[in-house]
């Protein structure tokens, strides 16, 4: 089946956008300036993704607080309208379905936001309705975001993090919320798609350099932010990737429940550890993790950082590593000396 356009494909091509496959879309990886670039330039000034390829689930209805608190890991009591919550949808075996961003808009309305190639999977889940082909969105992430937004609309710069709203931009409904994935500051703007192009064109035009899934990658990378595929997935937990306060333990009820609290009791047999090389060559996913002559896992994710300067990676390590233990990776017949560092990498600027 072929690959899936963004309604804003056209735009990004004009723009100079190098176009790959990602979760069955086509979407740009970086622009003419390159993805090194774009990753300084997002944690220095300010950036726009466009993420349309996310899902949006629109849950709507007086049953919906009790489908999602019950079906979510994340308790909805913690917030209230007007917020995000990050949360994850496990199988009843305590294995990460997908991880999910939920935009609670009113009392009875709610937008899913799952990943790219798992909509299908939230809607199964969920009573809701898939209305991803209907608004794009986009993501402007960075320390002076805001103030470049607020050139294009004030109204976007007000979005307190985690925060959620919906206002009128050109006649049509925008919804705003204060969430990235990127480590820094910033919002994502839900637009229907007869504005889209506008609005793309108005952050532009505001100084805000369009950015692609390579520097996304690299940006969440340093920020230790696990991607669905990669830390999360069918084979990993929630709790090995260090995420136990997205989950609701004084809820009676959510999907996977009992296997995670049973995984709780005796402990996750690998954690979410963050490893670091002195030199500038690029880790890479599947390399073999090695400590005192025992394999301890593989890297989940892995390149060049930017703003250190070093190949850094991340993967799900058995054998209690400490940071500041000395590793082996074992990279296309290499051997690689790296150290066990903290996370995240890069922490946002401030």
């Amino acid at each position: 089946m072929t690959d899936r356009r963004p309604f804003l494909y056209e735009t990004h091509v004009e723009l100079g956008a190098k176009i790959v496959p990602f979760g069955g879309w086509e979407m740009p990886l970086q622009y003419a300036s390159g993805t090194v670039a774009e990753h300084l330039m997002c944690r220095r000034d300010a950036v726009v993704f466009d993420v349309s390829h996310l899902g949006t689930v629109r849950c709507d209805g007086i049953q919906m607080f009790d489908a999602l608190q019950d079906t979510l890991t994340n308790d909805l009591r913690k917030i209230g309208p007007g917020r995000a919550q990050y949360t994850h949808l496990l199988n009843d075996d305590g294995f990460v379905v997908d991880d999910i961003i939920v935009w609670w808009l009113s009392e009875n309305e709610f937008d899913v936001m799952p990943n790219a190639s798992n909509t299908s999977g939230v809607t199964s889940a969920l009573p809701g309705i898939d209305v991803t082909r209907e608004r794009c969105v986009l993501a402007v992430q960075g320390p002076k975001a805001r103030e470049r937004v607020a050139e294009v609309d004030p109204r976007f710069a007000e979005i307190g993090r985690f925060r959620v709203t919906r206002f009128d931009y050109r006649g049509v409904e925008v919804r705003v919320a204060g969430t990235g994935y990127t480590g820094e500051d910033g919002l994502e703007i839900a637009a229907p798609n007869e504005v889209a192009d506008e609005l793309l064109r108005a952050l532009v035009d505001a100084g805000i350099t369009p950015a692609g899934l390579g520097a996304r990658d690299t940006l969440r990378l340093e920020a230790a932010l696990p991607l669905y595929g990669h830390e999360l997935s069918l084979t990993s937990t929630t709790l090995e990737a260090r995420l136990g306060w997205v989950i609701g333990w004084d809820k009676e009820t959510f999907r996977g429940r009992a296997a995670v609290v049973a995984e709780r009791e005796w402990g996750p047999s690998r954690l979410l550890t963050g490893v670091m090389v002195e030199g500038r060559q690029p880790l890479r996913e599947g390399a073999s993790v090695v400590c005192s002559g025992a394999t301890v896992g593989t890297l989940s994710s892995g390149n060049f950082s930017p703003v250190l300067e070093r190949g850094i990676g991340m993967g799900l390590l058995t054998g209690g590593l400490d940071d500041g233990s000395l590793v082996t990776l074992e990279m296309r017949g290499r051997e690689v000396p790296a150290t066990v560092v903290p996370l995240p990498f890069v922490r946002k600027a401030k």
